[in-house]
Parts: C-alpha cells; structure tokens; sequence
C-alpha cells in the first residue's frame, strides 16, 4: 500500500463526527444507507462529488467529537483511499488506522492544493506530489506497525491473519 492515487476534496478545520454522520442518521441500520448522509450539512453534495478515488484533504482537529466508529465506517464504504489533516482528534486517528484508511498528518498551506488535485501518496517516503503543480510535500513517515495495520487493510484483517498463521 505504499503508493495511493486520488482526487482531493478539501475540508476545513473542526470537522467533528456528528458533521461526518448527522445524530439524525445514526438510527439507520443499513451502514450502505447512513454513508449517503455523510456530510451532509458541510456539503449536502458531497456524497455527489465523491469517488473511490477521492482523498480527503483537512485542517485542524479532523475527527474531533464522539468516538464513534461509524463516522470512520462512512468513510470506508464509500472507498475513500486516505485522509489527510493537520491534525487529527486522538481517537478518531487511530479509527482509521484500525480501520485501514491511512490517516497523515501534513501542515499544509493554502496554496498548495486545491479541491480536485490529482496526489500521488508515498507512505514509504512519506511524501505527497501534487500532480497539477508539481509540488512535493513530506511528512513524517508513519511508524512501521501502523504501516503493517494498514498494510493489512486494518486491525481486525491482520489479527484474523495473525490467528491464522497460528493455526
């Protein structure tokens, strides 16, 4: 999983994870169904706009709020390959660790990207290229067991993996 390739779609700071799932939505017991309300009330288009190819792109304190997990669920349904922020709420960050979808950190500034960028991730490197401008950014490489859990496509496949080499 070193390399990932998408499309940015850029958010702000704060995001919490009641502006990811609505309270409204947590009652649907269809998770296919609660990620079309992903969102919604930061851009009611967003479920629209994304793809399997999208990365988020975020400010300050991405995740902050509850910990609830389907506010990474969401997100893996609907393919999102990594989340990039300034910095994450503590708990939410290792959701999606745990989860699979990269989560790094990157003290971006305004300028570098816009919202549809095509990016080119090096989790190795642990550099971003920005293929419209050019431009590369680093990051601090991720610690190698976080690597090996995503590398994994997260914590439960690579305890079911652990288990099984046992066996």
């Amino acid at each position: 999983m070193d390399k990932i390739i998408g499309d940015l779609y850029i958010l702000g700071d704060n995001i919490n994870t009641d502006d990811i799932v609505p309270s409204h939505s947590l009652t649907i017991r269809d998770s296919n169904e609660m990620a079309k309300h992903t969102l919604e009330y930061i851009d009611p288009k967003f479920i629209k706009k994304v793809t399997k190819n999208t990365i988020i792109l975020a400010g300050e304190n991405f995740g902050t709020g509850s910990s609830r997990e389907e506010a990474v669920n969401v997100f893996k349904l609907l393919g999102i390959k990594a989340i990039v922020a300034k910095s994450f709420a503590r708990i939410y960050y290792r959701n999606l660790i745990n989860k699979g979808i990269p989560a790094i950190i990157l003290e971006w500034k305004e300028g570098d990207f816009s919202d549809g960028d095509s990016v080119e991730i090096s989790l190795m490197n642990g550099t971003i290229l920005n293929k419209v401008s050019n431009l590369i950014v680093t990051f601090s490489k991720l610690p190698s067991f976080i690597a090996t859990i995503l590398e994994e496509g997260g914590i439960l496949n690579q305890l079911k993996k652990t288990l099984n080499t046992k066996n």
